[in-house]
């Protein structure tokens, strides 16, 4: 049989000398195939029919309710941005935008130091 196909590809003008062309594998630059670098972009996570959740894109509270001022005496405001064990929630979490993160973050302290708000938790 190996020499049956052997001579219909030297009968159809191929050359027998030459290995077959490698098939490119799906992945990176690195070259690594296989089941997991063949994700789908949204990340089904292993599951058929979609995304599991909708995460909704975060948005800046003080820009959205046009809050000019970040008071350190306001702590009720304050207390939302900082977690149960005391510290302060980072903006990836909160979604606030990095001028106000700061600005928050100055307040946040300020308020500690004058004993409305917790350093931490034991």
């Amino acid at each position: 049989m190996a020499e049956e196909t052997r001579t219909q590809g030297a009968a159809n003008g191929a050359s027998t000398s030459a290995p077959p062309a490698p098939v490119p594998t799906s992945g990176g630059p690195g070259g690594h195939g296989g089941p997991r670098s063949e994700r789908r972009p949204g990340g089904s996570g292993g599951r058929e029919g979609g995304r599991k959740y909708f995460r909704r894109k975060k948005v800046c509270k003080f820009c959205v309710e046009k809050i000019q001022s970040i008071d350190y005496k306001d702590y009720r405001l304050l207390s939302q941005f900082v977690a149960e064990s005391g510290k302060i929630v980072p903006r990836r979490l909160t979604g606030v935008c990095t001028p106000h993160q700061r600005r928050l973050s100055v307040a946040i302290k300020q308020a500690r130091n004058i004993a409305l708000l917790p350093f931490g938790r034991a």
